[in-house]
């Protein structure tokens, strides 16, 4: 049985997601805290297996309070937010607190987005509730100008990504100087009104430009590029130049925009001349295409197990012999800063 503890200050909402909770024969509400302050202290008492966090509440809101329980005795937290953009810019810095995602709150069951924000809370829950903690905090680390030319002879990185991918997005992001010389691409799950959010916190984070990428858009060195909501994401070349392609199709492992999507793109367009990266994450998206980026002899490279919220994706992409280099999220940005020698 999974314990939760809910901590919103909206009624409505916390009768919602104690209905989606609820509805799960392995979960159960301990508890509900309307303040960050009774969060903290429900946290202790009730000791629970995860805790779902509003970002807005009086008294003391939901940053702090993670921060307090982070510090104190950690439990996994899952932060419940709006897709308001000032709420989205203080959401991604509970990541940096130590909250291990941030998800879409629920408006009401006649809400035609309901049922998916339902099966990604679940999901996420159940996923997060198993993560032991303290799991490694990723630091920001001191970019080193780039130097080494040698690693030119690639085109672009691909990066793919799903829960747990922006702690380690970051710690990978602020590795790298702004003179970096590839683009970097990114395919991230996440809720529907977030990718926004998440590029801002990067690029606020990071020495590099961070965007959501626009269709037939060409790719710039030092810069790096989110797939929106609802496209898949893929690389094309058009008259010598390198550029986005963004268009809709249906789910590709169950989601769109799909890491499998960008990488099987890559492998044709640049065989040879790429590097893909597959991050934390739940399921198996990226492992086919992180395959044929191999077999089309670019470099592979996974998150490893220790550094990872979620092993799933890169453990299948392991699996499926895709990968020719796992490392820490932390030694990412050293890898590519140095990739000749792989």
């Amino acid at each position: 049985m999974i314990n939760v503890l809910i901590v919103e200050d909206s009624a409505v909402v916390s009768a919602l997601l104690t209905a989606i909770i609820e509805n799960e024969t392995d979960f159960h509400v301990v508890g509900h805290a309307k303040t960050g302050l009774e969060a903290i202290k429900l946290s202790e008492r009730l000791d629970p297996d995860l805790i779902t966090m509003d970002i807005r509440m009086p008294e003391m809101d939901g940053i702090e309070a993670i921060r307090a329980i982070m510090s104190t005795k950690p439990k996994p937290i899952v932060v419940i937010s709006s897709n308001v953009d000032d709420e989205l810019q203080i959401s991604f810095k509970a990541i940096d607190e130590g909250a291990l995602a941030v998800l879409e709150k629920p408006c009401s069951l006649n809400d035609p987005q309901f049922s998916s924000i339902q099966s990604e809370m679940v999901n996420t829950i159940r996923g997060m509730a198993e993560v032991k903690l303290v799991k490694r905090r990723l630091e920001k680390k001191v970019a080193i100008p780039y130097q080494n030319k040698s690693v030119l002879k690639y085109h672009l990185v691909a990066i793919g990504s799903s829960t747990g991918g922006p702690q380690a997005l970051k710690s990978i992001l602020t590795g790298l100087p702004a003179n970096f010389p590839l683009p970097i691409v990114v395919t991230q799950h996440i809720s529907n009104g977030f990718v926004e959010g998440l590029s801002e916190w990067l690029n606020d984070s990071s020495d590099l430009r961070v965007k959501v990428a626009e269709d037939e858009e060409k790719l710039m060195a030092g810069t790096v590029y989110f797939a929106p909501d609802d496209y898949h994401c893929q690389i094309q070349h058009v008259a010598g130049q390198l550029s986005i392609q963004l268009y809709k199709d249906h789910e590709v492992n169950n989601f769109i925009p799909s890491v499998s999507r960008l990488f099987a793109s890559v492998a044709e367009v640049c065989p040879g001349r790429a590097i893909g990266v597959i991050l934390s994450g739940m399921g198996n998206d990226g492992a086919d295409g992180l395959l044929a980026m191999r077999q089309a002899e670019c470099l592979t490279v996974a998150q490893d197990e220790q550094s990872s919220i979620v092993f799933g994706m890169p453990d299948a992409a392991i699996q499926l012999n895709a990968v020719t280099k796992v490392l820490a999220a932390e030694q990412i940005s050293h890898y590519l800063l140095g990739a000749e020698s792989a």
